[in-house]
């Protein structure tokens, strides 16, 4: 199999840590010139180094995806006499609270990112795509859009929304030979898991992860690298054949519980 992206412009939102990270170094090894949009430069810019030890070519924007302003800037500067070949849909941040505790607040705030924010970076990058003669995106969704997973009300509603764009840009776009995919994770082990239990279960981070890791049938929580093996498979040439698919990537989450 080959999944070399050499000669190709990636864009990845989100790509200073965990998900986002794991996909900037593999797409950077296997030869994408790779633009890491993110808010924290300081991990960003280790993204970076990290991808450029191993030999990849990274470079970092500060972009704030949930503004079209910040949004249409960065990809302006990017597309700048290159175009853009592949798109990954990162950025996310997550929500803990059934319906009742989330407020109209909480809801705005997820909304803005983990929907507008897709939408805003999928706006930006269709022209140039379709002008390139084609392209792949490829959107980050859960496996909450799929199954019924207490106090995610919010986060639940974001990511049945991204997995419907995906569906209908990968429907609206296929003429113009741009596939659109997601890929909808089960829990993985990122920072974002640390802190959350630090945050929530002083004292009994272990006890909390290990309960959290026995919720896929697997019996652990995914690496960020083997989700980023999915991401490129499914941006390469490889997979020229799939569009408009869900990609679950959960341990047995979805179809092994009981």
């Amino acid at each position: 199999m080959n999944m070399r992206l050499d000669n190709r412009v990636a864009v990845v939102t989100g790509g200073g840590s965990g998900i986002g990270q794991a996909i900037v170094e593999v797409f950077s090894a296997q030869g994408a010139y790779v633009h890491l949009l993110d808010q924290d430069e300081e991990r960003s810019l280790a993204t970076v180094k990290s991808a450029t030890d191993l030999g990849g070519k990274a470079e970092f924007h500060r972009c704030d995806v949930s503004s079209k302003v910040s949004v249409d800037e960065v990809f302006g500067r990017i597309t700048q006499g290159r175009g853009i070949h592949i798109l990954v849909n990162n950025a996310g941040i997550s929500h803990v609270g059934k319906l009742e505790d989330t407020s109209e607040e909480d809801v705005e705030k997820v909304f803005q990112v983990n929907v507008k924010g897709v939408y805003n970076c999928l706006q930006a990058c269709i022209r140039s795509m379709k002008a390139n003669g084609g392209g792949v995106i490829l959107n980050m969704a859960s496996v909450v859009a799929w199954a019924g997973v207490a106090d995610r009300f919010a986060y639940s509603m974001s990511k049945g929304a991204v997995v419907a764009m995906t569906y209908s840009v990968a429907k609206d776009y296929l003429g113009y030979k741009i596939r659109c995919n997601c890929i909808s994770p089960a829990r993985v082990h990122t920072p974002f898991v640390d802190g959350y239990l630090s945050k929530n279960y002083p004292g009994r981070e272990l006890a909390m992860f290990q309960k959290l890791s026995q919720s896929q049938p697997i019996g652990r929580m995914a690496e960020p690298k083997e989700v980023a093996a999915l991401a490129l498979f499914l941006c390469s040439d490889e997979a020229a054949f799939i569009t408009g698919t869900n990609y679950p990537v959960d341990g047995g989450f979805l179809t092994l519980n009981s």
